[in-house]
């Protein structure tokens, strides 16, 4: 009796973790990529995900059953194929290009009786009305009734060592009741738990309600920032305070902004579809959009602001910025606010090194020189800006180092610290 044959489309942050996932549970697994440099890396046993460690990956590959590629003809004979591509936004819009071609590649190997998922995010409607139609044109075969069609939102959490996909609820949906049976017994396989919900639309706008908290109370926290300081009052300390309630409260806490794929582009699908369908804006989604894309900004001036008020310009001035990763304990720059701290600050004439033992600095701009953190590198420096706070890393050397510290995160204190 032969094994199960999974394809996972992407071998990115939600493809690894699925594709490897699945070969410990038994099944034989094509990880597919366009991406040729990642393909080899992976085929050589080299992981960029730090979920999966290179252990991890070479046990897989050492079974047999986990074959990294770039070609579709591999995916023949599958019996499930999950897409897990990314879904960026161009220009405020949408670009679902990279699920479209998944959709057409795929297309020619869909046979009856297997079953496709899309984990992709996305707006409410795509597994029906975009890739739905492309899998039936390229295989000739209708869903339903010939091949399983669904939809399941990933949950990947980059870095968290508690909750890992085998035991994150997994979200599950079909577009019939044969389909959503199919994926769910897939998942099943692999994660503890699932949660079937009654159609793909609710589960695409499962996602978006997930992120879009995240982003609106993220931005409630950094607006609060801004004011507290001006109002002269510590939010920081206020949130700690307000956290001790057992009941009603979830704690977030302010930051230089938003980043990685999720935060800064899903709730946008959400708004672009609503104004799309209903011709009405989503102000919330809109307004937090706008906070958090602001914070950047806000920290670059906030530094300027604290060298001048120490007698220094901050043209010529030389920074050290602590983290590049978009979250901590990763080495994540997607979309990174770090990033767009360190080129706004470059703007303005400073010298930028910067700390982060999780980047490849082959990723980093190459204005920005990769250093070691060491008290050198703190005593040379007219500021030191606290960006990503991983873990492991001396944050009282820095405070007690050096002349000037601007922390976005709370993670030093001291008289030559000042807090966003």
């Amino acid at each position: 009796m032969s094994r199960e044959k999974l394809v996972v489309v992407g071998q990115g942050y939600v493809g690894l973790p699925l594709a490897i996932s699945a070969v410990e549970a038994g099944l034989d697994v094509v990880g597919l990529d366009v991406d040729p440099t990642r393909v080899r890396q992976l085929g050589s046993g080299r992981s960029f995900v730090e979920d999966i460690p290179d252990s991890r990956l070479a046990a897989a590959l050492a079974t047999g059953r986990y074959l990294p590629t770039g070609n579709y003809a591999d995916a023949k004979d599958f019996d499930v194929c999950v897409i897990s591509v990314p879904t960026p936004l161009r220009d405020g819009v949408p670009d679902l290009s990279f699920v479209e071609q998944a959709g057409t590649a795929l297309g020619p190997y869909v046979r009856p009786g297997c079953t496709v998922i899309l984990e992709s995010t996305t707006y409410p409607g795509t597994t029906e009305e975009l890739l739905r139609p492309l899998l039936e044109q390229g295989s000739g075969l209708r869903s339903p009734g010939d091949f399983h069609l669904g939809y399941s939102p990933e949950r990947i959490d980059p870095g968290n060592p508690t909750w890992r996909l085998e035991n994150t609820p997994k979200v599950v949906s079909g577009i019939d009741a044969a389909a959503l049976a199919r994926v769910d017994a897939f998942y099943r396989r692999i994660v503890a738990r699932t949660v079937p919900v009654d159609s793909t639309r609710v589960a695409e706008l499962t996602k978006l309600i997930e992120n879009t908290f995240r982003q609106v109370n993220i931005a409630l926290v950094n607006e609060l920032a801004v004011f507290s300081r001006e109002l002269g009052i510590d939010v920081w300390q206020a949130i700690e305070a307000a956290a001790t309630k057992p009941f009603g409260f979830m704690s977030f806490t302010p930051g230089p902004g938003t980043g990685g794929h999720c935060l800064p582009i899903d709730p946008c699908y959400l708004s672009w579809q609503v104004k799309r369908r209903l011709g009405r804006q989503f102000r919330f989604i809109e307004l937090a959009g706008d906070i958090n894309h602001a914070m950047p900004e806000y920290v670059a001036q906030r530094v300027m602001a604290g060298l001048n008020a120490r007698g220094r310009a901050v043209n010529g001035a030389r920074l050290l910025l602590i983290g590049l990763a978009y979250k901590k304990n990763t080495g994540d720059l997607r979309d990174s606010p770090a990033i767009d701290v360190a080129n706004r600050l470059r703007a303005l004439g400073a010298r930028i090194r910067a700390v982060d033992p999780y980047v490849d600095p082959a990723q980093v701009p190459a204005e920005v020189a990769v250093v070691e953190l060491t008290e050198a590198e703190v005593r040379a420096a007219d500021a030191v800006v606290v960006v990503t706070d991983h873990d492991g890393l001396d944050y009282d050397m820095v405070a007690r180092t050096a002349g000037y510290v601007f922390d976005s995160r709370n993670r030093c204190s001291g008289p030559a610290v000042e807090r966003l």
